[in-house]
C-alpha cells in the first residue's frame, strides 16, 4: 500500500481547486494536436497497451485450467502445457510492457521537446518588459517544472487511463464468461471497496498537509534563529527561552499530527485487509452454494479465476476514480504553458524590414513617450538630435527616464509616441538583427557567461581572428591583466564572472561590445559601482572611445560629461536643460543642482591632480 505521502496525489488543493481550469473543445484539441506528429507511434503504443492488458490477465484464466484440467484432472501432459502457457504469456505481457513503456517515453519525450522549444524560442522574441514585469522564477518553473509535468501526463495519464479501462473490461468479460452471478456479486464488491480508500485518502492528505505547514513553520524558525544574524538578535535581546518556547511548541503540534497520520493509516490497512478478505469469501461461499445446493456448472478452478479477477479489479478502479483529480493537474499545466504562448511578442520585426549598406550611428528622437503601462508615464516628449561621430551625456536624478531613453534605440522597448530613428530610419522599420548589431550597450551591471575570457569576447563575434581579440582587449585597457593570468585567454571567468573584479569584468565587456565593431556606443552608468582604482581604468578605456566613435553616455562622473560635445538633463521624463557644461552651471537649473551636490567636488579633484 502506499505510504502517507503516495496518498496526496488524488487529492486537489485548495489553490488548484481555485484555479481549475475551464476544459473547453478548443482547449482539448489544441492540447492533442501535439499528438499529431506522432501518430503512428501512439497508434503502437495504444495496440501495446490493449494487447498488454489483456495477456496480463490471461494467466489468471489460465490458472483456473491449471487447477481444474492439471491437477484435479491428474494430467500431467496438460499441466505441463498450461505451465508453459502461462509462462510465455506472462513474459509476452512484459515484453509488450517493455516497448509500450519505451513508446510513451519516447512519445512524452519527443512532444516535451518539441514544447521547450517552442517555449524558449517564444521567449527569446519577447521584450524587456516580459522580464522586468515577470517573476524570474515563474519564467523557469513553466520551462522546467510544468513542461516536465506535461510529460508526466503524456507518459503516464493517457495510457493510464486505456490500460485500466482495459483491463476492467476484461476482467468484466472473463468473469460473465464464467458465470453472470458471482461476476455481478464481485462488481457489486469493488465500489465498496474504494470507499474506504477514498475516505482514508482524503483524511491522510489533510493530515499530511497540515503536518506540512507545521514542518514550514519549523524549518522558518530554525532559518530565522540560527542563522548568524538571528542568533545575534536573540542574544542581544535576550530572547533564547522565547524562541524556545516556540519552537518546543510548533514541534508539538508536529509529533502529534505525524502520529495521526501514521495511525489513519494503520486504521485504513485493518479496514482496506478486511474488505479485500470479504470479496474473495462473498465469491467462495456463493460459489460453493451455487456447486453444492444447485450443482450450477462451476468448477474450483472457475471460482479461483473470479477470485483473482476481482483482485485485478481493485487497483484499476481505484486508479480510473483519481484520474479525474490527474487530468484537473494535467489541464492545469497545459493551460499554464498555452498562456505564456499566447502572450503576443510586442517588439518584433515588420514583414519586409529594412536593412541598409553601412550604418553610421546617427540617432534622432522625435516626440517620444514612453510608459510600462497606462498608470505612469515615463518619458514625455523627448526630442533630440545625435549626429555620427559625436557624443551625447544624458544626466539626470535617479528614475528620470535616462536607462529607458537609451534602451528604445535598439528596441529593448518600443515607444508608445512619436519616433527614434537610426540613420534616418524609423527603427522599428529596421531589421532587428541589423539594428543590435550596430548598437553596443554598456550596463552598470555586466554580464558574463560561465566560460574563458575567449568565450565571452567571441560570443560578440564568433569568427574574430586573435589579432582582433587583442585589439578589442587594448581599447579596453584589459589586454595587460589578461596576458597576465597563467591560461591567459583560457582563463574562466567563474559563474556571472564572479573569479573577476568588477573593473576586469566591466573592460571585459567593453572589449565585447568593440569586437562586435557598432556604428554606436552606449555607456549606460559604466563606471557608477565600481572603485576608483576600477573606475580610472575603464575611464582611460572609454575617454578615446568617445573621441572616435558615436556615442550616448549615461554617466555620473565629470569627466566623461565635460567630454561629451552635448549635455542633455532629464527630469521626470523630459529633456529639461541642455547644452555644454559652462552654460548649463551659470543657467542655474537642474544641472547646477546636480553639479553643485555631485560634480564640484569631482572637478576640484581634478584640479589639483593636474596641478600635480
Amino acid at each position: 500500500m502506499p505510504g502517507p505521502r503516495g496518498m496526496r496525489g488524488g487529492y486537489l488543493t485548495e489553490e488548484e481547486k481555485a484555479n481549475k481550469p475551464k476544459v473547453t473543445k478548443e482547449l482539448l484539441i489544441r492540447v492533442f494536436s501535439y499528438l499529431k506528429p506522432y501518430w503512428k507511434q501512439l497508434i503502437l503504443a495504444l495496440g501495446c497497451i490493449l494487447i498488454s492488458s489483456a495477456l496480463r490477465l490471461l494467466p489468471t484464466v489460465l490458472t483456473g485450467r491449471i487447477i481444474d484440467e492439471g491437477l484435479i484432472g491428474r494430467d500431467l501432459d496438460i499441466l505441463v502445457k498450461l505451465i508453459i502457457l502461462f509462462l510465455a504469456v506472462t513474459v509476452g505481457a512484459e515484453v509488450i510492457g517493455v516497448l509500450e513503456s519505451y513508446l510513451n517515453s519516447w512519445i512524452a519525450q519527443h512532444i516535451t521537446y518539441d514544447m521547450r522549444n517552442k517555449m524558449y524560442a517564444h521567449l527569446q522574441q519577447m521584450s524587456q518588459r516580459f522580464f522586468t514585469t515577470n517573476n524570474q522564477g515563474d519564467i523557469i518553473t513553466r520551462m522546467t517544472s510544468d513542461i516536465s509535468g506535461v510529460q508526466s501526463t503524456i507518459a503516464n495519464t493517457f495510457s493510464s487511463i486505456l490500460s485500466n479501462s482495459m483491463t476492467l473490461i476484461v476482467a468484466v468479460i472473463a468473469m460473465y464468461q464464467k458465470n453472470w452471478v458471482l461476476a455481478t456479486i464481485g462488481i457489486l464488491i469493488v465500489p465498496l471497496f474504494t470507499i474506504p480508500t477514498r475516505s482514508a485518502g482524503k483524511t491522510r492528505w489533510e493530515l499530511t498537509r497540515e503536518a506540512q505547514e507545521v514542518n514550514d513553520e519549523v524549518n522558518g524558525l530554525l532559518n530565522e534563529t540560527l542563522s548568524v544574524s538571528g542568533q545575534l538578535l536573540v542574544k542581544l535581546f535576550g530572547k533564547e527561552k522565547y524562541e524556545y518556547e516556540k519552537y518546543e511548541a510548533a514541534n508539538g503540534r508536529m509529533v502529534k499530527l505525524n502520529i495521526k497520520e501514521s495511525m489513519a493509516g494503520r486504521w485504513f490497512r485493518v479496514v482496506l485487509s478486511t474488505l479485500s478478505s470479504v470479496g474473495p469469501m462473498a465469491l467462495y461461499l456463493v460459489g460453493g452454494i451455487l456447486m453444492m445446493k444447485y450443482d450450477a456448472d462451476l468448477t474450483v478452478g472457475d471460482i479461483t479465476v473470479l477470485v483473482s479477477l476481482l483482485g485485478r479489479m481493485y487497483g484499476p478502479v481505484n486508479s480510473l476514480l483519481n484520474i479525474q483529480v490527474e487530468w484537473i493537474r494535467s489541464m492545469a499545466l497545459f493551460t499554464r504553458i498555452f498562456e505564456y504562448y499566447d502572450m503576443p511578442v510586442e517588439v518584433k520585426n515588420k514583414e519586409n524590414p529594412v536593412i541598409p549598406e553601412k550604418a553610421y550611428g546617427n540617432v534622432v528622437f522625435e516626440n517620444v513617450d514612453f510608459s510600462y503601462d497606462e498608470t505612469r508615464q515615463i518619458l514625455k516628449n523627448v526630442s533630440f538630435e545625435l549626429k555620427s561621430g559625436n557624443s551625447v551625456a544624458i544626466v539626470g536624478p535617479s528614475g528620470s527616464g535616462k536607462s529607458t531613453m537609451v534602451n528604445l534605440i535598439p528596441r529593448l522597448y518600443d515607444v508608445t509616441g512619436g519616433s527614434v530613428k537610426f540613420d534616418g530610419v524609423d527603427v522599428r522599420d529596421l531589421d532587428l538583427g541589423y539594428l543590435r548589431s550596430n548598437v553596443g550597450v554598456v550596463t552598470q551591471e555586466t554580464y558574463l557567461f560561465n566560460g574563458t575570457i575567449k568565450e565571452n569576447l567571441l560570443y560578440a563575434k564568433p569568427d574574430a581572428t586573435d589579432a582582433e581579440i587583442e585589439e578589442a582587449l587594448k581599447k579596453a585597457n584589459i589586454y595587460d591583466f589578461v596576458m597576465s593570468q597563467e591560461n591567459k585567454l583560457d582563463t574562466m571567468v567563474g559563474n556571472r564572472g564572479l573569479k573577476l573584479s568588477g573593473g576586469e569584468k566591466q573592460r571585459i565587456s567593453i572589449a565585447r561590445i568593440l569586437l562586435r565593431d557598432p556604428a554606436l556606443l552606449i555607456f549606460d552608468e559604466a563606471t557608477s559601482a565600481l572603485d576608483s582604482i576600477s573606475e580610472s581604468k575603464i575611464q582611460e578605456a572609454i575617454d578615446p572611445l568617445i573621441e572616435s566613435r558615436t556615442s550616448i553616455l549615461i554617466a555620473h562622473r565629470l569627466s566623461t560629461i565635460l567630454s561629451a560635445d552635448e549635455i542633455l538633463v532629464v527630469k521626470d521624463g523630459q529633456i529639461v536643460e541642455r547644452g555644454v557644461h559652462d552654460e548649463l552651471v551659470k543657467a542655474g537649473g537642474v544641472y547646477t543642482e546636480l553639479y553643485e551636490t555631485q560634480f564640484s567636488k569631482a572637478l576640484k579633484q581634478m584640479s589639483e591632480k593636474d596641478k600635480q
